[in-house]
């Protein structure tokens, strides 16, 4: 009997949770009712919609990043005041969730639509563009999701109001939920709460800390989606990531199973074991995407699955700078090992400058004693709550040069087909004269370098081998270098005096070298007692100079991510020009791929998550919520390796960015690495985003071929790693000039991907190359291939085309479309670079060609 009044407990839990049959999904303009990717049934919204005048359209165009038709390629086109009269049950709360793919669909272009959307009385969007948003993000659709405080009415009614143009919708999502949410403290006002149990409120960020991407299939019954956090940690020191042992079982106990799933409660993210580095920096995740005027419910999830008493682990939670929570002790709190818990705060986000963004910060609770100096965390949710009945936000601004740059490309197409016309008579004699040039510059460029060869070493962002075409910086002007950088820079970064720098690096001695770059030397070096570091000192007679290194500040001064170097602080005294990084255990990529002594320790599968890790790095850079910076100098020894292989992009000086952009291009001086320059940006002296893409795809073939993007000792069409990759991968023998420690290691179908996806990266004109968003997934869906192989699973299955392998497609594509949208924006405004001489910049612009046939 006991028995069976259990599992009427459990089932009645269950249903609460899920409640499929109390939800409703809506595919709006299906005319009949269709599966999406993940098997689940939308039905046509006809029948619910009142009102106004509105069509079912089906979009002319698919995106290739969707992987469903359902519900994101058939519309609802309302022209005017429309109302959808959705049931729902009285005093439950609800997701609701609303997709949109700005698409045209017939006449109607998405990127004239501006509308509002309310629920019921409470304002979801307001002048609301879909278009500008998915491009702000860059992504081809989004997902907005909003939990409904319970309400006493058995209907919601969800109105669509046209402003411009017209309103659309592609799905409709209405679930419903337990209810979660309770009375929160404000932060800072210990007397006021925030009732959550009857507030509307928006997702603004669902993470999985420490742990991976999580899809709606996997949730705790809620069809919730949970993002890695590695995105959004700031700082040189990222913690480390924890997981549970296998035989450690969740323990839910009081707490309900749907709060969130066992995979975000079985890993975490912590300090570290060290106590004096943990007492020396906080563990800190920056949000962007923040509402000001708004107050904000942070849910963070937490469960000790390594200790097991109190005291053993106490730290300090803030929040902007707040502190939030003192003496923070997860198993005090929750009971026991393996026990999961959650706390939920409310901040208010004023509106003033540096408001946009929102900090979560840890740190040790060293006035408590504990016996481990340590913090750690297994999730966050953030959700905006709405203000007199409003959730709705301003769109998102794409950068100047992202929209300046699609009018170049729409203008460069309508050009080109009259060019072709005209060009064909003049291309004869041009083409003549360019060959000329090109052999002349060649032959001056060889005879200038002959039996020269670099002996950089790079551990961290130097210039060696960059051949940049560029002036001499006076020596006068290093003494007050840092007095033009911007307070926000000199803020962010730690001003070392000469006296440290030289006591760090034992007065620079010279067994301390780990690189020489156009810069000057690369030191290693001690600071804080203990913490390694790599110290750039300028050299009174480098070509870079000034400019150089107030850029690399400037630049690194606002961006924080995993996959980026992180620059510590700098020194700017004496006539000394220093730089201070993180230090780089494996040194540059390079140097594991060809003319060193390293052991050949890079396994295909290595390649490609050092790879990955630096798109996110470029990506990262591209995607600015103010503006796209341009790296200009994407290279092997520019990507360097910690001593856990997590590739991090560096050398910043000649990066591009802020109000320069906004002409959709760089008119520029031609700077960058022979061998990886793109060749629409030497004809045009035009940088753009796509500059980077080429030369990624230049480093995509030195990782798989592990041979340099230029060798002048190999026969002439062999010398361009580019154009010798491109001819092998056209004509289909690739295989013979792969790495030979590779071969018969590479599954085929992980190879074809990957040189697909540099044989892209490498087209001739930028609008044909992918983004880095496009890169991302191609290179995660080549590890997946490449896991499967060694996992044991075999071509077989993928051929087969299993539910399984569908939906980890989807979960890539979730997690590449995520990382579109993940960066913190530099606002650095930075000064025109040195302009050189006539002759130099055409040298530099021709010797990149060595095939005299051109491209």
């Amino acid at each position: 009997m006991s028995f069976l009044v259990f599992l009427c407990v459990i089932l009645n839990a269950f249903h609460g949770a899920n409640a499929d049959s109390d939800s409703l999904i809506l595919g709006c303009g299906l005319e009949n009712s269709a599966k999406d990717g993940d098997g689940r049934s939308w039905e046509s919204d006809s029948k619910y919609i009142t009102g106004g005048n509105s069509v079912s359209v089906r979009a002319q165009y698919q995106d290739p990043s969707l992987l469903s038709e359902t519900p994101y390629m058939t519309a609802r086109i309302i022209t005017s005041k429309a109302n959808y009269k959705l049931p729902m049950k009285a005093n439950k709360r609800y997701w609701l969730r609303l997709h949109f793919y700005p698409a045209v669909y017939g006449s109607n272009n998405a990127e004239e639509a501006y509308f509002n959307v309310i629920a019921n009385d409470i304002t979801l969007f307001k002048n609301f563009s879909a278009s500008l948003t998915c491009k702000a993000l860059t992504q081809a659709y989004i997902m907005r999701e909003y939990t409904l405080a319970p309400s006493t009415s058995d209907s919601l009614s969800l109105t669509f109001e046209p402003v411009a143009g017209f309103a659309f919708v592609n799905g409709i999502e209405l679930i419903l939920i337990p209810d979660m949410f309770d009375t929160v403290t404000v932060i800072g006002f210990s007397d006021q709460t925030i009732d959550a149990k009857a507030s509307n409120m928006q997702t603004m960020y669902r993470l999985n800390v420490g742990g991976q991407y999580i899809s709606p299939t996997n949730d705790s019954g809620l069809t919730r989606t949970w993002y890695d956090d590695f995105p959004y940690l700031y700082g040189a020191q990222s913690g480390v990531t924890n997981l549970a042992s296998a035989n450690i079982k969740i323990d839910y106990r009081d707490l309900p199973g749907y709060v969130a799933p066992a995979d975000v409660y079985s890993t975490a993210r912590s300090m570290g074991n060290t106590k004096e580095i943990n007492l020396n920096y906080n563990l800190t995740w920056v949000f962007q995407q923040i509402n000001p005027n708004f107050m904000y419910l942070v849910r963070l999830h937490f469960c000790d699955f390594h200790y097991s008493k109190p005291n053993e682990i106490v730290f300090n939670i803030y929040l902007n700078n707040q502190t939030t929570q003192s003496g923070a002790d997860v198993i005090g709190w929750s009971g026991g090992k393996a026990v999961p818990t959650y706390k939920d705060y409310a901040v208010y986000v004023a509106d003033g400058k540096g408001d946009e963004e929102l900090w979560l910060a840890m740190h040790p609770a060293t006035e408590t004693k504990p016996e481990f100096f340590d913090a750690l965390l297994n999730g966050i949710e953030i959700f905006k709550i709405e203000a007199s009945k409003n959730l709705a936000g301003p769109n998102p601004q794409p950068s100047e040069m992202l929209v300046k740059n699609e009018q170049q490309q729409k203008t460069f197409q309508s050009k080109t087909s009259h060019a072709q016309v005209i060009g064909g008579a003049a291309g004869g004699a041009a083409a003549f004269g360019i060959v000329a040039a090109l052999c002349i510059a060649v032959y001056q460029r060889k005879k200038r370098f002959s039996g020269t060869e670099s002996h950089t070493s790079s551990w961290l962002p130097i210039y060696g081998n960059s051949h940049t075409s560029g002036s001499k910086s006076a020596i006068s002007g290093k003494s007050n270098a840092s007095s033009h950088l911007s307070a926000t820079a000199q803020g962010r970064c730690r001003r070392f005096s000469f006296a440290e720098m030289k006591k760090a690096t034992r007065n620079f001695d010279e067994s301390n070298v780990i690189g020489v770059g156009g810069f000057g030397k690369v030191y290693k070096g001690v600071i804080d007692a203990g913490t390694k570091v790599a110290i750039k000192r300028s050299n009174p007679s480098s070509e870079q100079g000034v400019h150089e290194f107030q850029t690399e500040i400037e630049m690194l001064s606002e961006l924080r991510h995993k996959h980026l170097v992180s620059l510590i602080g700098f020194c700017d005294e004496e006539n000394e020009m220093c730089l201070v990084y993180d230090f780089m255990a494996r040194g540059t990529l390079r140097e594991h791929l060809y003319k060193s002594n390293k052991p050949h320790d890079l396994t295909w599968k290595r390649r490609l998550e050092i790879c990955i890790g630096a798109a996110k790095g470029l990506h990262y850079l591209h995607t600015g919520a103010k503006w796209t910076i341009i790296h200009r100098d994407v290279k092997t020894t520019n990507i360097l390796l910690d001593e856990h292989w997590v590739a991090k992009v560096s050398d910043f000086g000649l990066s591009k960015t802020g109000p320069d952009l906004s002409t959709g291009h760089v008119s520029t001086v031609v700077k960058g690495s022979f061998g990886y320059l793109d060749p629409e940006y030497f004809r045009r002296q035009q940088l753009t985003e796509k500059s980077d893409v080429y030369s990624f795809g230049v480093v995509l073939f030195e990782v798989l071929c592990a041979r340099p993007a230029l060798n002048p000792s190999l026969p002439k069409e062999q010398v361009s790693l580019a154009d010798w990759a491109l001819h092998c991968q056209r004509k289909g023998t690739l295989e013979d000039i792969i790495d030979p420690h590779l071969k018969g290691k590479i599954d085929p179908e992980s190879l074809k991907k990957f040189a697909d996806t540099a044989e892209k990266c490498l087209s001739d004109h930028g609008i044909h190359r992918p983004t880095l968003n496009d890169i991302l997934w191609n290179l995660e869906f080549a590890l997946q291939l490449q896991e499967n192989m060694e996992g044991g699973s075999g071509h077989s299955s993928r051929r087969g085309g299993s539910s399984s392998d569908e939906g980890s497609l989807r979960d890539q594509q979730n997690m590449a479309m995520h990382y579109s949208k993940l960066s913190l924006g530099s606002e650095s405004e930075l000064g025109n670079e040195d302009s050189i001489n006539e002759q130099s910049n055409t040298t530099a612009i021709f010797s990149q060609i060595v095939n005299q046939k051109g491209r």
